[in-house]
């Protein structure tokens, strides 16, 4: 029996950026919900119950950095990856400081499977 895929949830405002994050992380990952907003990160939560949490730092309705402190307060098992394009020195701190497990930029992408897969231990 093979391990079970690594579901996700990402959480980004900008339609394009998140359909090529969806469609990149689906290589390996089982995407349960891609959402737009804060709000509705905090419903796909409950809802769907994923392994990780790709997310935006800049949202609407509730602020990711927000957002990443009431997940992981309330579901610490939940891995959360903050991605944004801004740079790990200018909110990486913050990002830690609300319970993000790691941090990736926009501009190098191709490390959130990376991410991933260091956060559930290789799988």
């Amino acid at each position: 029996m093979s391990p079970r895929r690594t579901r996700v949830v990402v959480a980004d405002d900008h339609a394009g950026v998140m359909k090529s994050t969806c469609r990149l992380l689906s290589m390996e990952c089982e995407v349960v919900a891609s959402v737009a907003d804060g709000s509705a990160l905090l419903e796909a939560v409950q809802r769907f119950q994923p392994d990780v949490i790709v997310l935006d730092v800049n949202l609407p309705r509730v602020h990711g950095l927000e957002a990443c402190r009431r997940i992981t307060q309330v579901n610490p098992q939940i891995k959360i990856i903050m991605f944004t394009a801004m740079s790990e020195q200018d909110v990486g701190e913050q990002c830690f400081a609300a319970g993000a497990s790691a941090f990736v930029s926009k501009l190098a992408a191709g490390g959130l499977l990376s991410a991933i897969n260091r956060l559930r231990g290789g799988y």
